[in-house]
């Protein structure tokens, strides 16, 4: 796919489509990191590492299920 860059304030900066976006599961809140790699530049997701994205998962259905949990343990 080829691109070209577009003029923002005083940038410049590349449009990434939806599909590639929900297919990399980049949003608006992602952090990116940037690097060049020789005449490359590389652009990609900052994810968080495995252990904190699975704690944040156990959180996240302890939450929404507290009261089915709850009820399970007795």
């Amino acid at each position: 796919m080829r691109k070209k860059l577009s003029a923002i304030g005083n940038s410049l900066g590349i449009v990434i489509e939806k599909p590639i976006l929900e297919l990399l599961d980049i949003t608006r809140e992602t952090e990116l990191d940037m690097t060049t790699e020789g005449g490359k530049l590389i652009i990609a997701p900052v994810r968080k590492p495995r252990r904190d994205r699975v704690k944040a998962a156990i959180d996240r259905a302890m939450h929404e299920h507290a009261e089915s949990l709850r009820k399970l343990a007795r």
